[in-house]
């Protein structure tokens, strides 16, 4: 069972460095040279590591196929990026999980189809995948 979990959570991250590629958006993937080893860092590890690189266009994205607990794994990841990103296929969360996350200044990526499945909660906006490739774009390009 083990086995198959993580050969979803490893399948998943492909897809995403293939969206990621798609559209053209700089990404380093795995980087064992930052703390805690992020999923994927946007521009890269090089603009991570540049200190002259503004903090403010880095991007730390965390994929996990479930949240659980397990999103908090995000926060040690990538320390020079204030709020982190993270994208699930969990198929709903907590009110309590979802208010936890934007207080430690996580976003969720969810895809919009599994948006129903998550309670509405004032102050916690999910962000669709689409969004997260428009906003990475700018982000890239400013």
């Amino acid at each position: 069972m083990n086995r198959r979990k993580s050969r979803a959570g490893w399948s998943l991250e492909h897809h995403v460095e293939h969206i990621l590629t798609e559209a053209k958006i700089p990404f380093s993937a795995r980087s064992a040279e930052v703390e805690g080893e992020p999923d994927i860092l946007i521009p890269g590890v090089e603009a991570y590591l540049d200190k002259k690189y503004p903090r403010d266009r880095l991007c730390m994205l965390g994929v996990k196929t479930t949240c659980k607990d397990r999103w908090r794994q995000v926060l040690n990841e990538g320390e020079g990026i204030a709020r982190k990103h993270l994208l699930t296929l969990q198929r709903g969360i907590s009110e309590k999980q979802l208010k936890q996350m934007t207080k430690a200044k996580v976003t969720l990526i969810v895809p919009e189809g599994l948006h129903k499945d998550y309670p509405k909660v004032d102050g916690v906006r999910l962000v669709r995948v689409t969004e997260f490739i428009d906003w990475a774009r700018a982000l890239v390009k400013v």
